[in-house]
């Protein structure tokens, strides 16, 4: 019976123009990242003024609400975030700051090709550009039987386990109070000094929850997120949740979709390893006390 709707969805599809040679769709998703975790941080810690916390729960505001946009067309996409301007990072601990910010979201231009099971996307981690080039992840989705309209589409819901990205922030969670008892003791005979990023943890793995609709059959989603039958509308990892607000099919103008050539080229595992590597550099010269705005790229 499934593979007879299926067919049908296809079949209408067809009708309609949507897997024609020359098919293009454009979405609009709008990225929000919960950080009720870094403000009850921030609020305990004694340092801090009022003025500095709502300073720095601006620029968190600023960092994880996010609009995106998605052009795609039968086999590949590309998707970036909304162009604005962004006012200049000032005042204390903006090095913390603008790494954090390197470190969220997709980057300049993440362009999937479903067809050769390939990504390439650019990012500029402290002042340098990278070009970061591998094969998509391999999702294991589970389709789910429970439906909901989104923007007026039929979506179906699919779950999978993926695993967390140690290079990005949004996946950072507070420690437990064991563990941090645990780097309490281990630093008693040694100078105390903490810094907001040795209180993170990061999960092994992320459970994400997917709604996609057949009513637009191309295999496509936010960010690294593909490999359903059906447009991927909503993504929640249980802290991020990326909805699509807007739809629009075959636009009037076109948009060329290929993968940007910009930066030194990496792999995804390398280019991890770099920015995990600076982070501990980061941590390590901050608890030194060190104020000369954090590592360099060599």
């Amino acid at each position: 019976m499934s593979k007879i709707i299926f067919t049908l969805v296809f079949m209408l599809a067809s009708h309609l123009g949507i897997l024609a040679q020359e098919f293009q769709g454009m979405a609009v998703y709008e990225s929000k990242t919960s950080t009720a975790d870094f403000k009850a941080r921030i609020s305990e810690n004694k340092n801090i003024s009022p003025d500095m916390q709502k300073n720095m729960e601006e620029r968190m505001k600023s960092m994880f609400e996010k609009r995106f946009i998605l052009n795609f067309d039968k086999s590949a996409s590309i998707y970036k975030e909304e162009e604005k301007l962004d006012a200049p990072t000032q005042g204390q601990g903006q090095g913390g700051m603008r790494m954090m910010a390197s470190m969220t979201g997709a980057g300049g231009t993440f362009y999937k090709d479903v067809k050769t099971k390939t990504y390439i996307v650019d990012k500029e981690f402290m002042s340098k550009e990278f070009l970061i080039k591998d094969s998509l992840p391999n999702l294991k989705w589970k389709l789910e039987g429970e439906t909901r309209l989104i923007g007026g589409y039929n979506c179906f819901k699919a779950t999978a386990v993926v695993p967390a990205s140690k290079t990005d922030f949004r996946n950072f969670r507070p420690k437990k109070e064991d563990n941090k008892k645990e780097v309490s003791v281990a630093t008693d005979n040694k100078e105390k000094k903490t810094n907001f990023m040795s209180e993170m943890d990061i999960p092994k793995d992320l459970i994400v929850t997917a709604w996609y609709t057949p009513e637009i059959p191309v295999n496509q989603g936010p960010e690294n997120y593909w490999g359903l039958p059906g447009l991927i509308l909503e993504v929640n990892d249980g802290k991020t949740v990326m909805l699509c607000s807007k739809i629009v099919l075959n636009p009037k103008v076109k948009v060329d979709i290929k993968a940007s050539s910009k930066g030194k080229v990496i792999s995804q595992k390398d280019y991890d390893e770099l920015v995990v590597k600076k982070m501990e550099e980061f941590r390590e010269m901050r608890n030194r006390g060190g104020n000369g705005g954090g590592p360099r790229m060599n």
